[in-house]
């Protein structure tokens, strides 16, 4: 196997071995790479022996090992992560067994197939430019199966390469505008189905429980969540941007969880709220969260969501969806109405372990007691006592034991908002008011262009929600400890307080780490976003609405236009060919060659006929005998071909080009050309 071939085939398993490596099971792809590695050995051994072949219980022992991986990760060879993990196993066990210029060619076509099917996992920016690498990579092969049979010294298959690469983004250039024409104009059709995701696949972001450094772990990442396609004027302000994702009211002393009646459904009456309301769109970073993450009292606008007595929304299914939601945010209108608070509700949202905490307990009593057992004035005191005990905001703030809120009000006074949040709600539960905590993000920031609203993974929020006067009153004790964690958003503060990191010894480094990416970020969200807007989410609807501003809404139209923009690129396409042709002749040439387009076909420039013979050939047939080639006694044609020739022979042999000779020459072979139309005409008359 030549090195020009055997660089594409490890270009082309590289590169989807790296597109999926992100998607399938780490151990399944040690053993691509041990497929990789054993195809080098044996292509070592091949510049030894041209006749070496991989051992067939190798190649069945390597396929077999990683289809054993599959179904241990998935359960089943059928699904869309598996069934993409199986092709690619196919495709590097047919690396194995590469013998002849058949093997090759099949290969590289399946790897095209394969590099497509890289889109079912993710249809993001950076797929596409591993895929659009793997394209490159493949056509790459594929050329150099059709020229490496030509000979080549070593030190010419380098720049052999970057030629035949050059020729192939060539190609890909000329297909660029028929590939635009065809995006733009051709019907696009509704989905008739979607990629369901599993309902075993861990999700990321924001999860269903909560203890201690669970958000705080969250908040050292700058992942994007989520992001708002809204008019930003129409938002609430910086500290008021609470994203809810659920409700916790069950604690057991370590971790918060939901009740499973918070997940039941809730009817609202939507008639008045449409029209008061502020309509936005929300897009999910990653399809694989639960929650449809919204403005605190919003209501979804598709059936497929629901809305759950928590506030929460969730979809009836998880679907590969990479389309905005849209949603209506209606502000305090929920609370309207007096809400009333059942027996069985009354005693879990004021439960707590009566085991654990006593300091906690009997700080609540006597702060209550100090309140004259007033609920809105306890609420004050406690406030007050958070700002009087010195807390420390903080990412890194220790482990707790078993005691959790009473080492952490008394002991360590450094936290997360979890921390803050769980502290609060049982100071509250202690008394008897019923509280709970909710999960979600808090701020955010604008993209670049302004145009929408990004949530990362660092904005994970936890506050608190205290039934007050027959409502459910929003408290974040974190307001407390961080205003500016609220007024600025968490990726501005963590840019101005370093301290946040916790250990200062690394604070430093991790503050460095955390702007770097940050910017990364920041960008690399920005233009997955464009992808995913003008280009994954160019849908039926956005096509129509488009052509609308066209005035086209007829589908023969679309045809009429797609006919018409290929025939126009082709039409282009020669246009250009024909001005670089022009333009890549000599003078002279293209002096000769309007002298032969006044010339029948049979009297053309023969295939190694030199000038001078063609112009002989040309003479004698106009003149039959070189007696008759003497017309006048004033002019000689046979000396009028001397000179023509003598000057063709100075500009093209001896690089005698200059602007005189060629005016020169085109003057001699216009007079030569119409002496030999006059004489045809007199003999015709005759």
């Amino acid at each position: 196997m030549k090195i020009s071939l055997i660089v594409p085939i490890f270009l082309s398993l590289g590169l989807i071995l790296i597109a999926q490596v992100g998607f399938s099971p780490l151990y399944l792809s040690f053993v691509f790479v041990l497929m990789m590695l054993a195809l080098f050995l044996h292509f070592k051994k091949q510049k030894q022996d041209q006749n070496a072949q991989l051992s067939k219980w190798l190649k069945m022992g390597l396929v077999g090992l990683a289809l054993v991986a599959i179904y241990l990760s998935y359960g089943s060879f059928i699904g869309v992560e598996a069934g993409t993990a199986a092709l690619t196993v196919f495709l590097f066990g047919k690396s194995l067994e590469l013998k002849n210029k058949r093997d090759l060619i099949i290969f590289f076509n399946f790897a095209l197939f394969v590099s497509a099917s890289l889109f079912l996992y993710s249809q993001s920016i950076w797929m596409a430019l591993m895929v659009v690498c793997c394209l490159v990579s493949c056509l790459f092969g594929l050329y150099r199966i059709q020229t490496t049979e030509f000979k080549q010294v070593p030190q010419q298959i380098l720049s052999a390469a970057r030629h035949d690469i050059g020729h192939i983004f060539k190609f890909i250039g000329l297909a660029v505008p028929f590939f635009i024409i065809l995006f733009l104009f051709f019907p696009r059709f509704p989905p008739l189905w979607h990629v369901p995701i599993a309902s075993d696949q861990g999700v990321t972001g924001i999860s269903d429980r909560m203890s201690p450094g669970d958000i705080a772990e969250l908040s050292q990442s700058s992942a994007l969540a989520f992001r708002i396609i809204a008019d930003l004027k129409q938002l609430p302000a910086q500290h008021e941007l609470y994203w809810r994702a659920m409700v916790l009211d069950e604690y057991d002393g370590t971790t918060w969880t939901s009740h499973v009646s918070n997940q039941y459904s809730f009817q609202i009456n939507r008639q008045n709220l449409d029209s008061q309301g502020i309509r936005y769109q929300y897009l999910a970073a990653d399809q694989r969260q639960k929650w449809v993450t919204g403005l605190e009292k919003t209501i979804p606008l598709e059936r497929r969501l629901n809305l759950h007595q928590d506030y929460s929304i969730t979809p009836n299914r998880l679907v590969q969806r990479n389309q905005p939601i849209s949603l209506l945010w209606v502000g305090q209108d929920f609370n309207n109405v007096n809400l009333e608070l059942n027996d069985v509700q009354k005693k879990r949202y004021t439960l707590y372990p009566q085991h654990l905490d006593h300091k906690a307990q009997a700080l609540a009593k006597r702060l209550f007691d100090q309140s004259q057992s007033d609920s809105n004035r306890y609420v004050e005191n406690v406030i007050q006592w958070y700002q009087q005990q010195q807390f420390k905001y903080s990412l890194q703030p220790g482990r707790l034991g078993n005691h959790r809120v009473d080492e952490f009000l008394f002991k360590s006074k450094e936290g997360f908002c979890e921390h803050y949040a769980s502290s609060f709600v049982m100071l509250m539960r202690y008394v008897g008011i019923p509280a709970r905590v909710v999960v979600g993000y808090q701020g955010g920031q604008a993209a670049p262009d302004e145009q929408s609203w990004e949530v990362r993974q660092l904005d994970a929020h936890a506050w608190t929600e205290v039934f007050l006067n027959q409502q459910w009153i929003r408290v974040d004790p974190t307001s407390i400890i961080a205003p500016q964690r609220l007024d600025l958003g968490m990726q501005n503060y963590l840019s101005n307080d370093q301290s946040a990191f916790g250990d200062e010894q690394f604070s430093n480094f991790k503050y460095q780490q955390f702007s770097a990416l940050k910017q990364l970020r920041i960008w690399s969200d920005y233009a997955s976003f464009q992808w995913q807007d003008k280009v994954v989410g160019f849908d039926s609807e956005r096509q129509k609405k488009w052509m609308s501003l066209l005035g086209i809404k007829s589908n023969y139209a679309y045809g009429i236009l797609i006919i018409a923009g290929l025939f126009a690129i082709g039409v282009i396409y020669y246009l250009v060919w024909r001005f670089r042709t022009f333009n890549q002749q000599t003078r002279i040439n293209r002096i000769l060659n309007r002298f032969a387009q006044k010339l029948s076909a049979d009297q053309h420039n023969r295939k190694g006929e030199s000038f001078k013979s063609w112009m002989l050939r040309l003479a004698h047939e106009a003149f039959l005998t070189e007696s008759n080639m003497v017309i006048d006694e004033n002019f000689d044609l046979s000396a009028e071909l001397g000179m023509l020739t003598n000057l063709h022979h100075e500009i093209v042999y001896l690089n005698q080009d200059s602007k005189e000779n060629l005016d020169q020459f085109e003057f001699l072979l216009n007079r030569y050309t119409n002496i030999l139309k006059m004489h045809k005409k007199t003999c015709q008359k005759n």
